[in-house]
C-alpha cells in the first residue's frame, strides 16, 4: 500500500529548503529610512521689482537765442517768478538794457564800481531815488547778499513797491510791447525812453518756447 502521509512530507521538506535558499531572503533596502510622512517644502521664488519713478511732464518754458549769460539768467529769473509772455518778458529785458546792459556793478555815467562808491544811479535798472539806493544796500544785508551782484539785484527788485505795483499786469498774457512798456513806466520811471522799446522788440525775437 502506497504511504500518502511519507510522500507529502518529503514535498513539504522540499518546498521548504528551496524558499530558505531563495536570493531574495539575502537582499536589504540600502539607505536610511524615511518617513513618507515628510515632505520637503520648496519656497517659493520671489522676483525684484524695480521701481521707476514716472516721467516729469515736460514744462513750457522761453529761451533766448543769442544772448549772454547775464540776459539768460534775467530770463530765467522773471519767467521763475510767473512772467510767462514773450512780450511781456521782452519788455522787462528791453528796459533793463537800456538802463545798465545787464551790468550790476554800473553806476550812472557808466563808471563801474562797487555800490557803496557810487552814491545814486546804480546797476541793472540805475536804482537813482535815495530810498531805492540805500532800499538794495539794506536788502543786501538782510539777505547776505553783495549789491553789487546780478543775483541780489534781481531778487530785490521783486521785493520794491514799484515792481509790487505792475506784477500783476505783466504775468497777464497777450499784451502788445508797447502795453506793457506803458506799464514799465511805473517800473522803471524814466526821464529818456532811448532805444528801450526797438530793443524789447529785438528781445520778442530771440525768446523762442520749447518744451524743457
Amino acid at each position: 500500500m502506497f504511504n500518502h502521509f511519507t510522500v507529502a512530507m518529503s514535498l513539504l521538506a522540499s518546498v521548504t529548503t528551496s524558499t530558505a535558499t531563495l536570493p531574495f531572503s539575502s537582499y536589504k533596502l540600502q539607505g536610511p529610512s524615511v518617513p513618507y510622512s515628510i515632505i520637503k517644502q520648496f519656497e517659493p521664488e520671489t522676483t525684484a521689482i524695480l521701481e521707476v519713478a514716472p516721467e516729469k511732464p515736460k514744462e513750457k518754458r522761453l529761451i533766448c537765442k543769442g544772448c549772454n549769460e547775464y540776459e539768460n539768467t534775467t530770463r530765467a529769473f522773471f519767467q521763475d517768478q510767473g512772467i510767462k509772455d514773450r512780450n511781456a518778458l521782452a519788455t522787462i529785458m528791453g528796459n533793463i538794457r537800456q538802463e545798465s546792459s545787464f551790468v550790476p556793478n554800473i553806476c550812472e555815467g557808466g563808471s563801474r564800481t562797487s555800490w557803496s562808491n557810487c552814491g545814486g544811479g546804480y546797476g541793472l535798472i540805475q536804482f537813482t531815488s535815495a530810498s531805492r539806493y540805500y532800499g538794495l544796500g539794506d536788502f543786501s544785508k538782510k539777505i547776505g547778499g553783495n549789491p553789487s551782484t546780478l543775483d541780489t539785484q534781481l531778487r530785490y527788485i521783486v521785493t520794491e513797491p514799484q515792481w509790487k505795483s505792475i506784477e500783476s499786469r505783466m504775468k497777464v498774457p497777450g499784451k502788445s510791447i508797447n502795453r506793457y512798456m506803458n506799464y514799465a513806466y511805473s517800473w522803471i520811471g524814466w526821464g529818456h525812453h532811448g532805444a528801450r522799446t526797438n530793443y524789447a522788440y529785438d528781445y520778442s525775437k530771440k525768446l523762442v518756447l520749447v518744451d524743457v
